[in-house]
């Protein structure tokens, strides 16, 4: 059957749509890491899925796009390189408090973060030890060399990784990034976009941070399903847009729980 002209470019129009916008989970072009003491590994039911940022004793950040419906259990993991591979400093905690921002939707793009409650505070060390995000709201200059760290695939062809791998990335102006041949006006002023090619963020690194001057400025929250591709960065949620959301949810978390009744025995 014969494919009307009009109707063949609709529906590459719509594939070409649906896959500018993937989930992040591999660092690409990258190398082992040394270790990043701020950097989480997010699990469901056990298996790797994203990245996470530690940033207080209780508190982590993460995109909201790695929280799973239905019944499993979320589980972070901090103070190794290593998913697999015991240690003594390694700790895991289960998640069972979290806020997604309120203005997410699965089905449309921004507002990818979510914060998540340990349920109760960590011991800090040399290999876990939160990092501070971004509360000016100033956009990183461009061309600025900025660390992303995870544990996602390493290799276009779907290669997994057990240990931390970590990239410098160059961030891209917000201009650029919104021209036609890059993302077309799709980045927001709550988005940021960084990469060059064959170096960048991908699936599994989901929600890991970007770390500019010292500063986590983001976490990896989507691009193109080939990752690398110098025209499809990857794809940032900028923290100082959402700092008020950060700041008043952890408060009002915290009031909640040291208000609440005594639980009795």
């Amino acid at each position: 059957m014969n494919t009307h002209p009009a109707l063949a470019v609709f529906l590459a129009v719509l594939v070409i749509t649906a896959i500018e916008c993937f989930p992040r989970g591999r660092i690409l072009g990258g190398r082992e890491s040394s270790g990043r003491p701020y950097v989480a590994s997010v699990q469901v039911d056990g298996i790797h899925l994203c990245g996470a940022l530690l940033i207080s004793e209780e508190w982590l950040l993460s995109a909201a796009h790695c929280i799973p419906t239905g019944n499993h259990t979320l589980r972070v993991m901090m103070g190794s390189n290593s998913l697999k591979e015991p240690s003594k400093s390694k700790l895991e905690y289960n998640i069972t408090t979290h806020f997604i921002h309120p203005l997410y939707n699965s089905s449309l793009s921004g507002h990818d973060i979510v914060l998540m409650k340990l349920p109760n505070k960590v011991p800090l060390s040399d290999v876990i030890k939160p990092l501070p995000y971004q509360t000016q709201d100033v956009d990183v200059a461009e061309g600025t060399s900025c660390l992303v760290a995870g544990w996602g695939h390493i290799k276009l062809t779907g290669k997994k990784t057990d240990t931390l791998q970590e990239v410098s990335v160059p961030v891209i102006s917000r201009e650029k990034c919104n021209r036609r041949d890059y993302y077309d006006n799709e980045i927001t002023t709550a988005m940021m976009c960084a990469g060059e090619k064959s170096k960048d963020s991908c699936e599994g690194d989901s929600g890991g941070p970007l770390v500019c001057n010292g500063v986590a400025e983001g976490i990896v929250a989507g691009g193109s399903r080939k990752c690398g591709n110098m025209k499809r960065p990857g794809i940032y949620t900028r923290f100082a847009v959402y700092k008020d959301w950060i700041q008043n949810t952890i408060h009002n978390a915290t009031l909640k729980a040291t208000t609440a009744p005594p639980v009795l025995p």
